[in-house]
């Protein structure tokens, strides 16, 4: 006697399911089919207190919002800056305090004991998070200036804007890269505002029609305009100050 044949699929159409039963893939089965997630959204209670603002970063797997934070202390005016940066990024951060000593009797910036001289007694620490990530580039020149804004005027930074741009001695804001993808990570994480180097302005082109009309842009040409955007209200200077002084 002939012994029976197995069974054999002929046709992959045999496995498939009747077309009246729709497949549906919950959120448990999408995490087992994709992986985990690549991208977590930030938490923006983080700018709750003066001294935090949120950078934007290139990574060969995309844009991420970076958070920059400052502290100060009783000292001999010393910088210190930890989280893995390079030389390049060493260098924003030495320039942006350079910038704002300059510049503080004009937006009346003042240290613990209410002197224009920011580091007089006073240690500055600006600490970039996601410490075992080495970061490096002039593009987070804007966010450290508007950190230490905040931290020596008590104001909160806005917690729905981000930003990116090298910064000048001069307080020029110029062009830097990867625009479309550090425009996106703003989206993917939910903030409303991205400021941007206006010499930029071009690379808007390349963003999805949608991510635009869900942002609102500025357009920055120097660090007046940065920090008008980034705190409600606007950060005057003292000459601002005294002309609406002037007009009660």
């Amino acid at each position: 006697t002939e012994e029976p044949k197995p069974e054999t699929l002929h046709d992959a159409s045999d496995l498939a399911l009747p077309p009246e039963m729709p497949i549906l893939i919950d959120f448990h089965a999408l995490k087992d089919i994709l992986g985990p997630p690549m991208y977590e959204l930030e938490v923006s209670v983080r700018l709750n207190q003066p001294g935090v603002a949120i950078g934007l970063a290139w990574t060969p797997l995309g844009g991420e919002i970076m958070f920059v934070e400052a502290s100060r202390m009783d000292g001999e005016g010393q910088l210190t800056l930890t989280g893995q940066l390079g030389d390049v990024m060493k260098e924003s951060a030495h320039l942006a305090i350079s910038w704002l000593r300059s510049n503080a009797k004009r937006y009346q910036l003042t240290n613990a004991s209410g002197s224009f001289d920011l580091l007089d007694n006073t240690d500055i620490h600006l600490h970039f998070p996601a410490g075992a990530v080495t970061k490096d580039g002039p593009s987070a020149g804007v966010t450290i200036v508007t950190c230490l804004a905040s931290l020596f005027s008590g104001r909160l930074v806005r917690s729905d804007v981000a930003m990116t741009g090298e910064i000048t001695l001069r307080g020029l804001v110029l062009p830097v890269g990867g625009i479309k993808d550090k425009v996106l990570a703003v989206h993917r994480a939910g903030l409303k505002s991205v400021i941007i180097p206006e010499r930029n302005e071009k690379d808007l082109e390349e963003i999805p029609a949608n991510v635009r009309q869900d942002l609102n842009f500025v357009m920055a040409s120097t660090l007046d305009d940065v920090l008008n955007s980034a705190f409600d209200g606007g950060f005057s200077t003292q000459a601002r100050l005294n002309h609406l002084n002037s007009k009660l």
